[in-house]
């Protein structure tokens, strides 16, 4: 029996807590491969404090370098007092933000930010620059290891900051250029003039958001020119494009809610009212938010957000004794917004057109979509295609985030891989959706195909996403397929369903390609399993004599003791992004639409699973576009 005494109550330092509990600091810890893994946080909290400064009007630059897993921010605002460098970066609830008056809309209020990098850093430095003088220390995991005294300096004003994020805790990390270029030209957008300069190239914004939904819309087309509003700690943009789903971007003080919160509520529910008091008519909120694309960004006195990460905010005032964030954000809204339909009267007509051509599709689909409702009930869905988990994202029940955020369902093929699946998996977060045969190529269709096939139809119903993603049931849906021609068939067939009806389940990061290994290679004492050759090969020179070597050819031939080493804490999940000036058009023709001789060539190129006969890749390439 275990002894509960005196001697099990535990204290540890923030050192010790940062890195015993480092999900809690920076999310998930990843290895770089998908934006929100932790190294992304570090260096975003980081830049954090070079951004307070230029918005309370000190320094216009700040420079970023990132080269072989070392970071260096140097911005040029006032310094850090020299007095209080180490005490800022390695002393807890230590800062110049509960200042409010030195730091009134910051985006950290709770000075862990930079101690969190620290501690969770093999190598850190900083060193800050006032009145002519300096002063430097080095640190090891939190832990001090050199400081210098105040010296003279002929730099110019500001800090430095340097670090090495700890291997032992981001394992095989590597900064990807595109998500740390994603993160600069967010911090660019959203402080209009700020020059940010990142391995000798430049981010900068003139127009705000205007420039922010440009870039994103580049290769979209649009039904009217970009609104644009901006107000005292206010900044909007707005528009509707031609795809499925809504499409929004929010910040508050320079921080991206990926998650949104109540000023995105409050936005969005503005939008609607504005429009419906300009039209003189109770339009269905659907249908004005159909195919919108928006951006807001608000400024909070002492924000509060829904976790350390910042990426969902829960503040419902603007200020301890200002209004409430709905009021602000409606009051701006509906004035300036309808003062802008009033003044550019052909913009209006083009969002009426909009709005009644969204109106038009929904009543076509009224009847299909009850009947296929009904359909969808009496196939008794929970039963024979869902094998479903007990927590969902979308519980309004008191449990855990973190578990929310592990829940899974896995899309299989055939009743054999969803099988080993459901045996495997973990009944708390993870559930299965099987397929029967392949699904129906989506490419070119209206959504009105959703409703009429039944198995499109199903798994819409299994992800509770007919009315968007608001209510979402899984944080992550993957896909899982055979490594094999139908396996990819069937993958390609799924990617476009979702880009083409939901391309917001895409942007909004929720949906993964299941990465299974295709061998085993064991001998009496030791078994690899491998996700390619290269793998394979080093695993035979670790056994010792002859090794046995199995080939995966599918899901349903891998066993569920070993299923449950693939998709427990090891799961290897490839994210399906859709970055800046990315055409969802565009990929949707080229790997859906006709089929051409440069496409057959690219994807043989790019198979990622080896097979001897060649006729099979060019038999599925035909089937694929005569679907």
């Amino acid at each position: 029996m275990t002894q509960y005494t005196e001697a099990n109550i535990l204290t540890l330092d923030w050192k010790e807590h940062i890195r015993l509990r480092p999900g809690m600091y920076v999310g998930k810890l990843g290895d770089g491969s998908t934006p929100d893994d932790g190294i992304y946080v570090l260096l975003k909290e980081i830049i954090d404090n070079s951004i307070d400064e230029y918005v309370m009007g000190h320094g216009k630059q700040i420079d970023v370098e990132i080269k072989n897993g070392k970071v260096s921010v140097r911005d040029y605002g006032r310094g850090i007092p020299l007095g209080k460098v180490v005490e800022c970066v390695a002393q807890i609830n230590t800062g110049g933000k509960y200042d409010s008056k030195a730091f009134k809309k910051s985006v950290g209020l709770n000075g862990v930010g930079t101690k969190a990098v620290n501690a969770l850093s093999d190598y850190f430095l900083v060193r800050a620059i006032r009145d002519g003088k300096s002063k430097e220390a080095v640190f090891h995991q939190g832990e001090i290891k050199n400081e210098s005294k105040i010296i003279k300096s002929t730099e110019d004003t500001g800090t430095l900051l340097t670090f090495v994020p700890d291997e032992k805790i981001f394992k095989g990390y590597e900064y990807q250029d595109e998500f740390v270029e994603q993160q600069l030209w967010n911090y660019a957008w959203l402080n209009a003039g700020l020059r940010i300069k990142y391995n000798n190239r430049i981010f900068h914004s003139k127009d705000g958001l205007l420039d922010l939904l440009g870039r994103k819309t580049a290769n979209e087309e649009l039904r009217y020119p970009i609104i644009h509003l901006k107000g005292e700690d206010i900044e909007i943009a707005l528009t509707h494009g031609q795809h499925y789903g809504e499409q929004y971007y929010s910040f508050v003080n320079g921080q991206y809610t990926t998650q949104g919160g109540t000023h995105l509520t409050a936005f969005r529910e503005a939008v609607v009212k504005t429009f419906r008091d300009f039209f003189n008519k109770s339009f269905d909120p659907k249908d004005i938010r159909a195919s919108m694309i928006g951006a807001i960004s608000i400024r909070v006195e002492e924000p509060v957000f829904e976790s350390q990460t910042k990426t969902k905010l829960g503040s419902n005032n603007i200020a301890p004794d200002g209004p409430t964030v709905r009021g602000f954000i409606n009051d701006f809204v509906t004035q300036q917004l309808d003062n802008y339909l009033h003044k550019n009267p052909e913009t209006a007509k083009e969002i009426l057109k909009r709005i009644q051509q969204s109106e038009r599709e929904r009543k076509e689909i009224a009847g299909i979509k009850k009947l296929a409702n009904q359909r969808a009930k009496s196939a008794n869905l929970h039963n024979k295609k869902l094998r479903d988990c007990k927590v969902h994202l979308n519980d309004n029940t008191r449990v855990d985030a973190e578990l929310k955020d592990q829940s899974t369902i896995f899309i299989t093929e055939g009743d054999s891989a969803s099988g080993s699946l459901t045996k495997a998996r973990n009944v708390q977060t993870e559930a299965v959706f099987s397929l029967r045969g392949k699904p129906l190529n989506c490419y070119g269709l209206t959504k009105k195909v959703v409703y009429q096939n039944e198995e499109l139809n199903l798994l819409q119903h299994a992800l509770n996403i007919e009315d968007g993603l608001e209510d979402l049931r899984y944080s992550r849906v993957v896909i899982a397929t055979d490594a094999d021609v139908d396996g990819m068939h069937i993958r390609l067939l799924l990617l476009t369903f979702f880009l083409q009806f939901f391309p917001d389940l895409v942007r909004e990061g929720h949906l993964f390609i299941l990465e299974t290994p295709l061998f085993r290679v064991r001998d009496k004492q030791k078994t690899f399993y491998c996700y390619n050759e290269k793998e394979k090969q080093e695993a035979i020179k670790k056994l010792r004599g002859k090794p046995e070597i199995t080939r995966f050819k599918g899901l349903g031939e891998i066993s569920p003791d070993e299923f449950g080493a693939f998709i427990g804490a090891n799961i290897k999940l490839e994210p399906v992004l859709i970055l800046d000036n990315t055409s969802i058009d565009d990929i949707l023709e080229y790997y859906m639409g006709k089929n051409t001789q440069e496409r057959q060539e690219f994807i043989i190129d790019n198979l990622r699973f080896e097979i001897d006969v060649t006729e099979k890749i060019e038999g599925s390439l035909e089937e694929v576009s005569s679907e």
